[in-house]
């Protein structure tokens, strides 16, 4: 179980201060990295804190010096993997534009690590760079004549859109930039067989595998949601 006031303490606790003596061998940041790695390569269900210590080289109890255990030290690999967030002040068109690249980006972040979709869910205490994202998010819409609540929601629902669409690729089990279009090619098949029985399945299906450009899904949806958001600003605008 997350212990939530020893997670914010690991994520927003102030670094000790250096001391005299060599470097210690060992340190969260190691130990975060290191755990990282693991869990880019083989997925966070394999990582536990005795593997973690055997890869260091360190005995399990030795990492207990540096947090209490699996929960609170993926709570500090989600915050070190999300790295910070984008600076997006250079980025011309808008709050449109700000948000399409902000999408973007997460979209990257998210394919190098997938395991961060499934971390990443539910009530927690966000660490310095996840609440970075949020507040470069809403920033984006500052000047839209939305409310917090209703920037919250945007960026809310901006960013389930994109870890959705991440999951489904990670879920596919394929190693190409866009796992969802081989799934397609394969239902495309099985649809053409039963095209009588399913007709709008079927052309639907042959129309996206037909599709030359990548990451359809994620563009098609950002587009959808950013027009709604669009209706929303000139209707506070009027």
């Amino acid at each position: 179980m997350v212990t939530q006031p020893r997670t914010a303490e690991l994520l927003w606790g102030s670094p000790d201060r250096p001391k005299r003596g060599p470097k210690p061998a060992l340190s969260l940041e190691r130990i975060v990295a290191t755990a990282i790695s693991m869990a880019d390569a083989e997925g966070l269900a394999t990582l536990s804190m005795q593997r973690l210590a055997e890869d260091l080289g360190f005995t399990k109890m030795s990492l207990y010096r540096y947090t209490p255990g699996k929960a609170e030290l993926t709570a500090l690999m989600l915050d070190a993997a999300l790295g910070p967030a984008p600076d997006l002040s250079d980025i011309d068109g808008g709050w449109r534009a700000a948000l399409h690249e902000w999408a973007l980006r997460m979209w990257a972040g998210l394919r190098r690590h997938p395991w961060v979709v499934d971390v990443a869910v539910g009530p927690r205490v966000m660490g310095p760079n996840e609440l970075g994202w949020l507040e470069t998010g809403l920033s984006a819409l500052s000047g839209t004549g939305l409310t917090g609540g209703e920037r919250l929601d945007s960026v809310v629902l901006i960013t389930g859109h994109v870890r959705s669409l991440a999951q489904q690729s990670t879920a596919a089990g394929a190693e190409t930039d866009t796992p969802e279009k081989a799934l397609n090619a394969i239902m495309t098949g099985i649809l053409t067989d039963n095209a009588e029985r399913y007709p709008e399945a079927a052309a639907a299906f042959a129309s996206a595998s037909s599709s030359s450009g990548q990451d359809d899904a994620l563009e098609f949806g950002l587009a959808r949601i950013f027009d709604g958001l669009a209706a929303l600003v000139a209707e506070r605008a009027g």
